[in-house]
């Protein structure tokens, strides 16, 4: 069985995010895996356990920059067999539906594929929607927000966490799935993975590599702002009496019009 782990480089979840020139910027903040798809990356190990380790292979698939290789790294650590990059400069300005589209034309290239299982979304962006888009254009079905996930006779079942409980669904593989939390916890990268994955070469795939051309993003944005400033103050009511501390908050708060 042959498994494609699809995740994405992004800003460490403790960056400061602000707006500059019209772009965004998370300033000297590392780049890390999104943490949703380590999720996406566990999904694909324990199906590779399920069908037998030595007759299924977890691929982990990336498109981004040159740093995304370390991304890809972590996925290895983890255990996945092998990683590739699509790194291309045309790829700077990518939208959801881009970037599906580039996605779709390398699990193509890549052939025989059974399974793609993306996190349930990313954290710079958070659309969610890449997964379906992705699907649609394989023309293979989707199974989102997988919380368990189940392969028997040419089939995938999963179930569904969803906000009314948990939904039980199935279709035929090949199949694109997205998985949720629910999935179990990623496993922590081991030291031999840390070791192999350091050493490991990961091939590095153009536009022109994988069969596509630059794809021209439908959702673009026109403007970027930093929220406005606000202005605080912190004012210390104090009085020889709890009684005398409570009428002047209630003047106070009258005076300001708060109710």
């Amino acid at each position: 069985m042959k498994i494609i782990a699809c995740i994405k480089q992004v800003p460490d979840s403790e960056a400061k995010v602000k707006a500059e020139a019209g772009n965004v910027s998370w300033g000297d903040a590392p780049l890390v895996i999104n943490p949703f798809d380590e999720y996406a990356v566990e999904g694909a190990l324990q199906q590779k356990e399920a069908q037998g380790g030595a007759s299924s292979s977890v691929t982990a698939l990336c498109v981004g920059p040159e740093s995304a290789k370390e991304a890809l790294k972590h996925a290895l650590a983890m255990g996945a067999d092998d990683a590739v990059l699509i790194s291309d400069t045309a790829l700077e300005n990518l939208d959801t539906l881009g970037a599906a589209r580039v996605l779709a034309a390398a699990i193509q290239k890549i052939g025989g594929v059974d399974m793609v299982v993306f996190g349930r979304q990313t954290l710079d962006n958070g659309a969610g929607i890449t997964p379906a888009q992705t699907a649609r254009i394989l023309g293979w079905p989707m199974l989102g927000l997988a919380g368990q996930i189940k392969v028997q006779d040419g089939s995938v079942s999963v179930d569904r966490v969803i906000e009314e409980g948990r939904q039980a669904v199935s279709a035929k593989l090949p199949a694109v799935l997205s998985v949720v939390q629910s999935i179990g916890e990623p496993r922590y990268p081991s030291f031999m993975g840390i070791r192999k994955a350091s050493k490991a070469t990961i091939p590095v795939w153009s536009l022109s590599d994988v069969g596509a051309s630059a794809p021209e993003a439908i959702v673009k944005r026109t403007e970027l702002m930093n929220p406005p400033a606000r202005e605080t103050a912190v004012e210390i009511i104090s009085g020889e009496s709890p009684a005398e501390i409570a009428d002047k908050l209630v003047d106070k708060i009258l005076a300001e019009k708060v109710l």
